[in-house]
């Protein structure tokens, strides 16, 4: 190793200065080029950042969903004339005046306009629908109406 070592001292005593010097001179290059343009790669790092979270961004929104759900909802069409049924309404033990609440609610009427139709005050309509929703055990007026017309209550 010695005799290795000996017979190339030169060439490697140059090499390896050579090799300290460009690593020297690459270090300078690097230093004056992060001092002269540090606003440039500032600016240039933020923009990187920004246009990586836009792509990624737009990936996600664009992507379409996995699953579709499809919902099926069986619709109650009047063939024949309509008949009440009685026992559903004595069943849930509705009143005349929550029945004509749930006609006129079907009809699509507001409260204001149902308590100027039954000429009653708009507090009352409100506890009549209430009731009619316990009753009914239903949340909403769409609800409402869609159950009445299952069980047969209304047309």
């Amino acid at each position: 190793m010695r005799e290795f070592f000996q017979k190339y001292k030169s060439t490697i005593l140059y090499g390896f200065s050579l090799a300290v010097l460009l690593f020297l001179m690459k270090w300078l290059e690097f230093r004056l080029i992060v001092i002269d343009h540090a606003l440039e790669i500032y600016i240039g790092s933020i923009a990187v950042v920004f246009t990586a979270l836009g792509i990624w961004l737009a990936l996600k929104l664009t992507k379409p969903k996995k699953e579709t759900i499809i919902v099926e909802k069986e619709i109650y069409v009047n063939d024949a004339e309509f008949v009440q049924d009685r026992n559903q309404l004595e069943k849930l033990n509705l009143s005349k005046r929550e029945m004509e609440v749930l006609e006129l609610i079907a009809q699509g009427c507001s409260n204001q306009e149902i308590a100027s139709q039954l000429f009653v005050s708009l507090p009352t309509i409100k506890t009549h629908s209430s009731k009619l929703f316990e009753k009914l055990d239903v949340n909403r007026r769409t609800q409402a109406v869609e159950k009445a017309k299952r069980l047969k209550l209304i047309p």
